[in-house]
């Protein structure tokens, strides 16, 4: 059963929650949590915000907007984030944010 991503209407567009695991093989949208946060692998360190400047980057990839339109709101210091992205729609952010076929959330 698949399980369902929250993300919620934000001022000018989408906010949703990620959890980030770092020092990955790749960068990839794993898949949603049991608590409805997004799942990310990323390949960056944690250390001196790496990891934060790449998900910025991947997300802004994968919702085709601008790097400047994707906010970490809260986490900054953390694997679990709360991300803002302006000039989006819910709808269109669920739909660009599937996860990656093949791809487990539980790994």
């Amino acid at each position: 059963m698949p399980r369902e991503m929250r993300i919620t209407d934000a001022k000018r567009g989408a906010a949703f929650t990620v959890r980030v695991v770092t020092r990955a093989q790749r960068d990839e949208l794993v898949g949603i949590q049991e608590d409805g946060s997004l799942k990310v692998r990323l390949t960056a360190s944690p250390v001196e915000g790496q990891a934060n400047v790449a998900l910025v980057k991947f997300l802004a990839a994968r919702l085709g907007v601008p790097e400047s339109a994707v906010e970490i709101v809260a986490g900054h210091q953390h694997r679990d984030k709360v991300v803002s992205v302006e000039g989006i729609s819910t709808a269109e952010a669920e739909a660009r944010l599937q996860p990656d076929p093949g791809v487990s959330a539980e790994g």
